[in-house]
């Protein structure tokens, strides 16, 4: 495709997407869960922004959890938090499938979840103002230099994310790969929007609500550092 024809595509076809959807194949328990679960979880991509008090049958803070893998850090948060509501964006199926699992054992109230690109429901179903907390935890590092640009974190992302936030609401990232919390902590500080919540240039402790999941576990065995960083909506 020349530059032009790049050029002249729709937006949606010009985006550089931030993953690369392997789904892997779903077990016979992952399956039946969008079967039997997902239409008390899961939340159907409109383009149209969402009331999620109505989804919740309540009003209470919202917290966003952007790639959420297996679901294994969103249960236990959400268990441990009953006091607000969360909502999970994941585009691999059989993570979504397992979350469900887990909060339908439970009898879970405070999740929903999308199974959709997270810039798009940033951008269309999510109002401004909405968010009390987003996190972002351990997402893709595309390692290698021509890969950079897939990086969720962008100036131009973080900006979009700092719409839907509440004043003073707070970003969680975390990374196991100190190029990207490197990338990380530049992006972040240069952002007008947002301001360094442990101090400027920081990278802050391990939050206590954190927990440590079986990726970050594989990963501190093979000798990887973990970086958090914490901002606040200015």
């Amino acid at each position: 495709m020349s530059d032009r024809a790049g050029h002249d595509a729709p937006e949606y076809m010009r985006r550089i997407r931030s993953f690369v959807l392997r789904e892997g194949r779903m077990t016979p328990a992952q399956q039946r869960a969008f079967e039997t679960h997902w239409a008390r979880f899961g939340i159907d991509y409109t383009g149209t922004a969402q009331d999620f008090h109505a989804h919740f049958g309540r009003a209470a803070p919202l917290v966003m959890e952007i790639g959420f893998g297996n679901g294994e850090a969103l249960a236990w948060a959400s268990e441990h938090d009953l006091l607000r509501d969360y909502l999970g964006v994941e585009v691999h199926g059989p993570g979504v499938g397992r979350l469900m699992n887990a909060l339908a054992a439970r009898d879970a109230s405070n999740v929903r979840i999308y199974k959709h690109d997270a810039v798009e429901v940033l951008e269309k179903e999510i109002a401004p103002e909405t968010l009390a907390e987003a996190r972002i935890w351990f997402p893709d590092p595309w390692h290698k230099k021509r890969h950079n640009k897939r990086r969720i974190i962008q100036p131009e992302f973080v900006a979009l994310l700092a719409t839907r936030m509440v004043s003073d609401g707070l970003l969680h990232l975390a990374t196991d790969w100190e190029p990207y919390a490197q990338h990380m902590l530049e992006v972040m500080e240069a952002a007008p929007a947002w301001r360094n919540a442990v101090g400027p240039g920081q990278y802050a402790e391990k939050p206590e609500w954190r927990i440590e999941t079986h990726f970050e576990r594989r990963g501190l065995k093979l000798g990887h550092g973990v970086w958090d960083l914490l901002y606040r909506k200015r």
